[in-house]
């Protein structure tokens, strides 16, 4: 890895001594954010280091901290898990839940808009954690999509409460705005204060952007749809999507009330009305939300952008339908009150006009006027950052692996090369941490076919196999050999590793044994071999054998250079020579029992005229055998002696 990833010097660092910190996935104004690994539970986790530089200021400090007891106060699966915040040395950090996954608006920049039911899945999940935070008494103060996290297994959650507030704080922002200008609640914008309505005000913009693929109020720059903030009434969602519910109409509408005693107290009182459109729409709702999303590749398409969701029969009873109408009345009443609290706006108009002559330093060299972003692809973000800098722009990381770009060089920027943005706006740039990494699980024992497919799903191309003849099962992976798609040496992976994106493995497998040829005859036995891919020299090694029949066969030779044999290779047949043969004493002048002994001591059986038995040994002599001395005889042959009376 190169450039900005080599000169982190956290990378590789044991944190508190507990957290191994593996690589940089994202920077921002106040913070990088690290993935790593809690060695003591020996999970992965994301690790959220605050800037050096910011270490001596008591506010950023306060507002670090502030997000760690803010989220950590909350237990809802649909919120972010803050595990640990600590300080180490001059360094403090934040451990928190690590999600891979993208976010709600790389969703958006991937289908523009969503389907109804994708969006009331998404935003049930939104209101469920935030409803959590709000009866916890925090005010998030920055619900965007880009802080809605949809994880690769389904989940959906709410995170970044880095501007949380108590809802009892209500007090003015001072010389800034905190937030996204698109999602800021007019009262933000006149006043200063946030409640819990502001969040909810937030959550109208979004809800109103994922049905119609837009926000509702753009402007070229920030002051103008501030303006529209304060002064407009949010559209119908309808009008840009006629399939938008008229249900989901009056949500919108009842959510981005400019006023805030318009609105739904809090994110409780907006999921409960969620729910009952869901109803009235036969949309069933879930215990937990879930929804199917690729990986956070921002150019890559959605494994599935369908939700799964049962739909229940129509809701057709009385009461039901009552309490629909009372609603949906309440509702469309609420919408034509907007329309008579517009006076107190007046001042404010008239101050607006009173500096409209400064409009055209604001716009034209003061803060407001545009930037083209630079092209900055292919260089290092430092390079890129200095660059963006030169222009007035701030730059932030976001680590994305990819198989195209070399690790360390930028990839892209959001907003993209050649948009126009106002000066001092944050540019996301995106530099590659390189082919992504995967855990492979042990490969011995698994057929070959699963093993494949655990390393084509992490992107590993699979080579010729190699096969050996094995005591295991056919089609069995002995063994699993990585070579690194950036170079190096390979490495076993037979009990599990590590690889990257574009590496290329072999994989070890069982032929099954060696087929037993002993007994056969060399035809058989031949073809037998063939059969598994052996090939049979036309040399042969002859021997003795008590148990094979003289030309049938014993078994094959060793292998040349040892080892197990493979598919492919020359074996030499080991055929039998019957068995072996054995001299016959010579025990000529031998008494009787003398020569039994002598002949019977080698393995042969000894037989003569029986009446021999009746004479004393010492007067019996051995004059012959039969066969001769000498002769050559299979061991338990019988050898005939002939005897003579001596003496």
């Amino acid at each position: 890895m190169s450039t900005s990833q080599q000169a982190d010097p956290l990378i590789g660092r044991l944190v508190d001594g507990r957290y191994r910190v593996r690589a940089r996935i994202a920077r921002g104004g106040m913070a990088t954010v690290y993935v790593a690994t809690d060695m003591r539970l020996e999970r992965r986790i994301a690790l959220k280091v605050m800037h050096g530089h910011l270490s001596d200021d008591a506010v950023f400090q306060s507002r670090f901290i502030q997000e760690a007891r803010a989220a950590a106060r909350l237990a809802d699966p649909h919120v972010v898990n803050v595990f640990d915040q600590g300080q180490d040395g001059d360094m403090a950090y934040l451990v928190m839940e690590y999600l891979p996954g993208i976010t709600l608006r790389d969703l958006l920049r991937q289908q523009r808009r969503l389907t109804v039911p994708q969006t009331m899945t998404i935003m049930d999940a939104i209101l469920s954690g935030l409803a959590a935070a709000h009866r916890a008494g925090i005010v998030h103060r920055d619900v965007k999509p880009e802080n809605v996290l949809l994880a690769e297994d389904g989940r959906i959650k709410i995170g970044d409460f880095g501007l949380a507030r108590a809802t009892t704080a209500n007090t003015a922002t001072g010389q800034m705005l905190l937030g996204t200008i698109a999602y800021l609640a007019p009262e933000l914008v006149t006043r200063g204060t946030a409640d819990a309505r502001s969040d909810i005000y937030a959550l109208g913009i979004m809800l109103y952007e994922m049905l119609t693929g837009d926000q509702p109020y753009k402007g070229e720059q920030p002051m103008q749809i501030a303006y529209q903030h304060a002064t407009d009434s949010v559209p119908r969602p309808s009008v840009k999507n006629p399939d938008v519910p008229e249900a989901l109409d009056e949500l919108v509408l009842w959510a981005t009330e400019r006023s805030p005693d318009g609105r739904p107290d809090d994110a409780d009182r907006m999921l409960e009305r969620l729910r009952d459109v869901e109803r009235e729409l036969g949309i069933a709702p879930q215990v937990a939300r879930t929804l199917a999303v690729g990986t956070a590749v921002a150019d890559d398409g959605l494994d599935s952008g369908e939700l799964t969701r049962t739909l229940p029969p129509a809701i057709t009873s009385p009461s039901a339908v009552v309490a629909d109408v009372d609603n949906a009345t309440r509702l469309r009443r609420a919408a034509r009150r907007r329309s008579a609290k517009g006076g107190w706006l007046f001042v404010l108009v008239m101050l607006l006009t009173a500096v409209a002559g400064g409009a055209g330093w604001w716009f034209g060299s003061g803060p407001g006027s545009l930037i083209s972003v630079a092209q900055v692809a292919g260089l290092s973000y430092d390079e890129a950052a200095s660059r963006l800098a030169e222009d007035g722009l701030v730059a932030s990381e976001t680590g994305q692996y990819t198989l195209d770009v070399e690790a360390g060089q930028v990839i892209s920027t959001d907003p993209g090369a050649g948009r126009f943005v106002e000066k001092d706006a944050a540019i996301e740039v995106f530099v590659s941490l390189g082919p992504a990494p995967h855990d492979i699980p042990a490969l011995t024992g698994v057929t070959e076919t699963d093993a494949r497919n655990a390393l084509t799903a992490a992107k590993v191309s699979v080579g010729d196999n190699a096969y050996i003849f094995n005591d295991a099962d056919k089609d069995i992976v002995l063994g699993a050999s990585v070579t690194p798609g950036l170079g190096g040496d390979s490495y076993d992976c037979t009990n599990g590793c590590t690889v990257l994106e574009g590496d290329s493995a072999t994989l070890t497998i069982s032929a099954g044994q060696v087929p037993s040829v002993s007994g056969l005859s060399v035809g058989n036995a031949t073809s037998t071999l063939e059969d598994v891919g052996l090939q049979v020299s036309d040399n042969q090694i002859t021997t003795t054998s008590d148990s094979i029949s003289k030309g049938d066969v014993i078994g094959i030779g060793d292998r040349d250079g040892g080892g197990d044999w493979r598919p492919g290779d020359t074996v030499t047949l080991i055929v039998s020579d019957g068995p072996p043969l054995f001299p016959v004493p010579d025990v000529i002048g031998m008494t009787r029992d003398e020569a039994r002994s002598a002949i019977e001591d080698a393995g042969f059986s000894v037989n003569f005229a029986v009446f021999w038995n009746a004479f004393p040994d010492g007067l019996t002599e051995v004059t012959a055998t039969d066969p001769t001395a000498s002769s050559q005889i299979v061991k338990g042959a019988t050898v005939y002696l002939q005897i003579t009376a001596s003496g």
